[in-house]
């Protein structure tokens, strides 16, 4: 899927685009469907969509674990997976209801800056 700066989710991706250039790939994703609402890779080897779906799996698990271990009045403000690589970022927005999937070189990358990057942007997403 590409992207359309006339829909929210296009903006975002077009955004992070802006503020992260050298990022390998993104997508905005609605955690209800597993489908990206919008996407962007600078990597043909990684397809965004694919991943969103795997990455929603990801999220409603640890949801269900938390919900298990009885972690009232906690949420899930991201998640990270750190690979030889690259970093995978997951941000959630406020209501839990969408995310934004990152994944960027972790050579090439400052996790703090990433982290700020998607905070900013998840905003948007409520």
């Amino acid at each position: 899927m590409a992207y359309s700066v006339n829909n929210p989710a296009g903006k975002i991706v077009q955004d992070v685009i802006t503020d992260l250039p050298g990022l390998v790939a993104i997508a905005v994703v609605d955690i209800n469907s597993g489908m990206s609402l919008a996407s962007h890779s600078n990597s043909p080897a990684l397809n965004p969509d694919t991943a969103a779906a795997y990455n929603t799996e990801v999220v409603k698990q640890k949801q269900k674990a938390m919900a298990a271990l009885k972690l009232s009045g906690e949420s899930i403000q991201d998640i990270l997976i750190s690979l030889s690589n690259q970093l995978h970022l997951i941000k959630l927005n406020e209501s839990g209801t969408k995310f934004i999937y990152l994944v960027v070189n972790s050579r090439d990358t400052n996790l703090a800056i990433a982290r700020e990057v998607l905070r900013a942007h998840a905003d948007q997403l409520n």
